[in-house]
């Protein structure tokens, strides 16, 4: 059995859009079809066998999630296997990066079409972007997120698509998760 990573976006973020993974976990083994249902860390990361309907399995999820918490969020599949193909197509894998600098932000579709140029646009120095398939790899400076313009707003604007981002030891131990 394949298995995969449900993403959440921006839940438990400085107290805002509180998601208890716990009361998740028992809220989706009661409420839905999913198996073998776990969690990584509390910003949102749901590991489970693979649905065999994983769009409409999203969309339960963030109904059930709203539901019960109140909280209004995408929920962005990704198969072990797509995983595994970001992580190895990561644009700056040569670089001498710290993990904590590196993201990936997971999209829900394929971005609008020049949604690059117009993040780009935006860049403080020391930050880059790539866009590879449907998801936007982002090296943000040294000064890190905090310093960036590339806000979620900015970011939804120019993409036309929602996303979840996590950094790059992140997304590593997702891929493990999903093995």
């Amino acid at each position: 059995m394949t298995r995969s990573a449900l993403l959440l976006r921006a839940v438990n973020v400085s107290g805002r859009n509180r998601v208890p993974m716990a009361e998740l976990r028992a809220l989706l083994a009661e409420r839905t079809e999913l198996e073998e249902i776990a969690t990584y860390i509390a910003s949102g990361n749901i590991v489970c066998a693979t649905p065999p309907d994983v769009t409409a399995v999203c969309a339960t999820v963030r109904a059930l999630i709203a539901e019960s918490f109140g909280v209004d969020t995408p929920v962005i599949a990704r198969s072990h296997r797509e995983i595994e193909r970001m992580l190895q197509r990561n644009p700056f894998v040569h670089s001498d990066i710290a993990e904590k600098l590196l993201h990936v932000m997971v999209l829900e579709r394929a971005p609008k079409p020049g949604a690059l140029d117009l993040l780009r646009e935006r860049l403080v120095p020391g930050e880059e972007v790539e866009l590879v398939g449907d998801d936007l790899w982002i090296h943000y400076s040294a000064d890190g997120v905090h310093a960036t313009k590339l806000t979620t707003s900015v970011l939804d604007r120019a993409l036309g698509v929602s996303g979840t981002a996590r950094n790059l030891r992140t997304m590593t131990k997702l891929a493990e998760l999903t093995a």
